[in-house]
């Protein structure tokens, strides 16, 4: 049995419900915070980019059903109209604008001791501090809320010191692969 969407809560109830479980209500699932990852830091924002570069595989049918979710939550608000591409992108809410630190505190707590190709944005971000997370956020309402790109945004410059630290440069040394005998 699915969770109510918070429109679906009696207005007595809304007043009453814990601030944990309204957050477990809201982003408990296993998709919400991937998908949420996934339009902030990869900046994906269509259907069809969400399907096809999640890491995980999310399913078409999952992945249509999360979203519709989130846009009753409260989360995401969907384009009215399509774009010349015939999409009608998804932009985050200052709801879920207002998670980033969170969210990057999470994956903080799942990183692993030793560095890896698949965590390198996560660390960098995390060691960016609250400063970072402060202006991304910034930059996450002028792209999503005011629909202004920012010239020269933290993500592209993530996935500039990523690319650098993968190629042997950068603040984070990754361990070598064991050489084959």
């Amino acid at each position: 049995m699915s969770e109510p969407f918070a429109q679906d809560l009696s207005p007595e109830d809304a007043g009453t419900e814990h601030p944990l479980h309204r957050a477990t209500r809201l982003l408990g699932d296993r998709w919400t915070l991937l998908i949420l990852r996934d339009i902030m830091f990869d900046g994906t924002r269509c259907f069809r980019g969400l399907r096809q570069n999640s890491r995980e595989g999310i399913a078409s049918n999952i992945l249509a059903s999360r979203l519709k979710r989130m846009v009753a939550d409260g989360l995401l608000t969907q384009a009215e109209r399509a774009d010349a591409h015939q999409r009608r992108p998804y932009a985050l809410t200052e709801t879920a604008i207002q998670l980033v630190p969170a969210i990057v505190e999470l994956c903080a707590w799942g990183l692993e001791d030793a560095p890896g190709p698949g965590d390198l944005r996560p660390r960098l971000f995390y060691g960016g501090g609250q400063r970072l997370w402060r202006r991304f956020q910034r930059e996450l309402r002028e792209e999503h809320l005011m629909g202004r790109e920012p010239d020269m945004t933290i993500r592209t410059r993530l996935y500039e010191v990523e690319g650098d630290v993968l190629n042997g440069f950068g603040p984070i040394a990754l361990p070598e692969a064991p050489r084959a005998a």
